[in-house]
């Protein structure tokens, strides 16, 4: 079961005002075998919703992780050569920064299938994932990345404390948004962290989201949607500091963090604290409109999806399963009377279906072979490369329609 929370995950604070509603959702990550197709998909309440205290985005519920995590957990990073690329180049820059040797440690929360770590492993500095899925974990520890099927808390980090096990660095990567208790995710790490160690963590940027209206990014899995003020304001409320920030372009935007024990904060962090100030993203006004800038993107993708079935064309989705795909689907009603089938590179959601909208999931190549009209790119924020790859498709006149943060068929 479900609880709802009624004060802030970061400060406390009881003010929350709502942002955006989007009603019972499925869950994101869940996919359904042929068999269990008759039983109804476990929803929950959706909703966002703002703190003027701290400017931490939230959603109000809290799912249990092993609902989120457990079972047949469908998600591998290392299947996503995008992200494989991705980081490498983040491994090799901390490391530029902060130089590691066989006897350092780094230590990943949500490690996944061990694809952050590689770069650190194949150098032979020690490394450890700590991710609750077990078929990633199995996979990372099949490769040699050891890894321990645990959720990122307090008390496995007093577990490997009292082993003699500190990090030099630890990763988070598109994890502080997954974390529903967030004082005991800073325990973890201040328990875990040396003294003079580094935390490097990536999330979604908020202002993006807000900017592109990338409502696909709300699913039960993110409780949190960070602004460099709201991350900063936590960080400080249990002794860390911001030092260091980047933008890069993964998930339609997101910040690359680090953090430390000593305060020291660069000429980065000062510009796009001001910048976030003086856009008054620390205030309600900032996200008031985002309700209907949504409702507006509702309405004209609805209605391009109504004019190609209405002149017969066969539309298909791109992307599976994944949060942004399960609320994207979900928000517009979507199924299988409009969508006939999805398709998606990794192997695991192969023969399955998507919650909610029913889709049975095939191998890319089904684009080749099958040859639909036009394809709902649900995972749009890796549209350059997926349009790339899928240069094949588009020659013999596939279509893509993108659906955020404009809709166009391309």
């Amino acid at each position: 079961m479900q609880t709802t929370i009624t004060a802030c995950r970061s400060c406390g604070a009881a003010s929350l005002r709502e942002i955006l509603d989007f009603g019972n959702s499925p869950l994101a990550d869940v996919l359904i075998d042929e068999e269990d197709l008759a039983r109804e998909d476990l929803r929950y309440p959706l909703k966002l919703v703002f703190c003027p205290a701290c400017a931490l985005v939230q959603i109000t519920e809290n799912v249990p992780p092993e609902i989120l995590y457990g079972g047949n957990y469908p998600y591998y990073t290392s299947v996503n050569r995008t992200m494989v690329e991705h980081f490498t180049k983040s491994a090799e820059a901390i490391l530029a920064r902060h130089p590691l040797d066989a006897n350092s440690l780094v230590i990943e929360a949500a490690s996944n299938d061990g694809c952050m770590l590689r770069p650190f492993h194949a150098r032979g500095i020690g490394v450890l994932g700590i991710d609750p899925a077990k078929g990633p974990v199995d996979a990372a520890n099949a490769e040699g990345i050891t890894s321990l099927c645990r959720f990122f808390d307090a008390s496995v980090a007093a577990e490997l404390v009292a082993q003699g096990k500190r990090a030099d660095v630890i990763l988070g990567n598109n994890v502080l948004n997954l974390a529903q208790d967030l004082g005991d995710f800073l325990r973890a790490i201040d328990l875990l962290l040396k003294e003079d160690g580094l935390i490097v963590l990536e999330v979604p940027y908020l202002v993006d989201s807000i900017d592109m209206a990338a409502f696909d990014n709300v699913f039960h899995q993110n409780t949190g949607y960070y602004s460099a003020t709201s991350v900063d304001r936590l960080f400080r409320r249990h002794g860390f500091h911001l030092n260091d920030i980047e933008w890069i372009p993964t998930f339609g935007g997101s910040l690359r963090l680090f953090f430390s024990r000593d305060a020291g904060a660069g000429e980065r962090v000062q510009e796009m604290l001001q910048a976030e100030k003086n856009r008054g993203v620390d205030t309600f006004a900032f996200y008031a409109d985002f309700a209907a800038t949504v409702a507006a993107i509702k309405t004209e993708l609805s209605g391009i999806l109504e004019r190609l079935r209405a002149e017969g064309k066969r539309v298909v989705a791109y992307g599976a399963a994944g949060g942004m795909a399960t609320t994207l689907l979900n928000y517009l009603n979507l199924d299988r009377n409009t969508i006939e089938y999805a398709v998606d590179i990794s192997h695991h959601k192969h023969g399955r279906y998507t919650a909610g909208s029913r889709l049975l999931i095939h191998p890319v190549e089904k684009l080749l072979e099958d040859r639909p009209d036009c394809v709902l790119l649900l995972a749009w924020n890796f549209k350059d490369a997926v349009l790339a790859a899928q240069a094949a498709y588009r020659a013999q006149g596939g279509r893509f329609l993108i659906p955020i943060p404009k809709p166009e068929i391309v």
